[in-house]
């Protein structure tokens, strides 16, 4: 499953991330991974959910070398359950006309490998053209 949270920037997204993994964290037998642009606010993830900072590759520039990392996390390690993606738009390069094909790889993804997804995107509800509305969580 994918699930999106929307909003416009600074309307705390990214608590509300924090939030949902920390408690995640505690609710699966799996890994979290929390991805997100820079270092700022990882000591409010809890210890046990392995933070990504993007800034840290700088090579990964669009949709399909990110894509290709989250690839390459999953194939080093099958028991990751949850991946959170603070921020998507600040990162890599993404705008928000490439997001539809982002959250059709993603979509893909976790409906192969049973991971779940959650992402925030600093855009309305309303911005975000996807072919299947259905196959998403809107939060």
């Amino acid at each position: 499953m994918v699930n999106l949270l929307t909003g416009q920037k600074g309307s705390g997204k990214t608590q509300q991330m924090i939030e949902a993994a920390n408690q995640k964290v505690k609710e699966c037998d799996g890994n979290v991974i929390f991805i997100k642009n820079s270092h700022n606010d990882t000591y409010s993830l809890s210890f046990d959910i392995r933070a990504i900072c993007m800034s840290d590759y700088p090579s990964i520039r669009n949709v399909d070398d990110y894509t290709g990392f989250i690839y390459g996390m999953l194939s080093a390690n099958s028991d990751i359950q949850v991946i959170f993606i603070d921020g998507i738009l600040k990162q890599s390069n993404i705008a928000l006309e490439n997001i539809p094909r982002f959250l059709e790889r993603l979509n893909n993804i976790s409906n192969k490998h049973g991971v779940e997804f959650y992402i925030s995107i600093s855009a309305n509800k309303d911005d975000i053209k996807v072919n299947d509305p259905a196959a998403y969580n809107f939060l």
